[in-house]
């Protein structure tokens, strides 16, 4: 056994310390950022915003509107390809989704070949497990590399600087998804004691990716808009939520009515109940449920949502003189906050 005493924190245990500013509107701020790869040859522009692959949010609807907002959409793992095909998504605002079985693959390789013969050239692929310290996904990883040179490879998850560094080094990915147990509606952390506070796992392991010329993914533990400015100024590259787009007209499944006369959607998991017995015929017997599902009260279209959560990274780079997103990092000191003090207030 062996402890780590070093704290770890997560968003709401930080603020973000103002200073000096010679921005005077939040409209002086460039939230689109330019990104190039370690070994994929795309460049990509855009708002560096993920909506995460869970099915009740990753819809086509919702695409729509993601990708007007030039923010990028990860389409979940049994998402309809033809629904993608016949929409005519444009592969600068996706990701597909796999993960590491040989089955995965063959749906990959299939999926990809029939988006490329409607002429959608996929730029995107994200190999998605909740495990990333397990050696096959290093190895699917480095196969996916080879089959696909030219793609930006996305992998995770993973909370550490060992794992982020096998990733880039022996796994060739462009890009590492961070977070384990943080989401809203994950339960990893109370099923297995197993996690990492989300603002510490991404201070580390973007030091870890950047070091190497990678990227990471800060994915999950996003509250409220000003986490997703943290997440930014922490080091994260992309930010990726998934119920912060929860509860809208996009959203998959339908609107349903309470007693009480309140509408909702269904928001769940992908390791949950709900997920598994839509997706696997039912949890198996040697695995337990790591996701909830929960009721969302209906907040109508996504659009006036988005529009929030982008206007409050604007006002956060507004105080701390960040012209751009990219700068927003380097621009940031963080304050450790009284955890009880700034929830009895919250």
């Amino acid at each position: 056994m062996k402890l780590d005493s070093d704290i770890k924190l997560d968003f709401n245990d930080v603020l973000i310390r103002p200073k000096r500013s010679e921005l005077s509107s939040r409209n002086d701020v460039l939230l689109e950022r330019n990104f190039s790869f370690k070994y994929s040859s795309y460049t990509w522009k855009g708002v560096p915003i993920i909506c995460s692959n869970m099915d009740t949010v990753s819809t086509i609807d919702m695409y729509n509107q993601i990708s007007y907002n030039k923010m990028l959409m990860c389409f979940h793992k049994s998402m309809d390809i033809q629904d993608i095909i016949n929409n005519n998504c444009n592969p600068e605002y996706f990701m597909l989704s796999t993960g590491i079985s040989d089955d995965d693959l063959k749906t990959l390789d299939t999926n990809i070949t029939l988006l490329e013969q409607s002429n959608i050239r996929l730029k995107f692929i994200c190999i998605d497990v909740a495990n990333g310290y397990m050696h096959k996904l290093v190895q699917f990883c480095k196969k996916i590399r080879e089959m696909y040179p030219t793609k930006i490879i996305v992998a995770g998850n993973v909370v550490t600087r060992e794992l982020v560094e096998e990733l880039i080094i022996n796994g060739k990915v462009d890009i590492v998804k961070v977070g384990i147990g943080s989401g809203a509606v994950c339960t990893t952390r109370l099923q297995t004691g197993v996690g990492m506070p989300q603002f510490s796992s991404v201070v580390e392991c973007a030091d870890a990716a950047h070091g190497l010329g990678g990227s990471i993914i800060s994915d999950g533990g996003i509250c409220v808009p000003g986490d997703i400015s943290k997440a930014f100024g922490a080091g994260g590259d992309f930010v990726m939520m998934g119920s912060m787009f929860s509860g809208h007209t996009e959203c998959g499944g339908d609107l349903v009515q309470d007693d009480s006369g309140k509408y909702y959607k269904l928001f769940y998991g992908m390791s949950s109940d709900t997920a598994m017995n839509k997706y696997k015929g039912g949890v198996a017997k040697y695995r337990s449920s790591e996701g909830k599902t929960v009721k969302v009260p209906y907040k109508g279209n996504v659009s006036s949502t988005i529009n929030n959560f982008l206007g409050g990274i604007r006002s956060t780079c507004t105080y701390v003189g960040a012209r751009r997103l990219k700068d927003l990092s380097k621009c940031c000191t963080f304050m450790r906050v009284n955890r009880q003090v700034n929830n009895l207030f919250s």
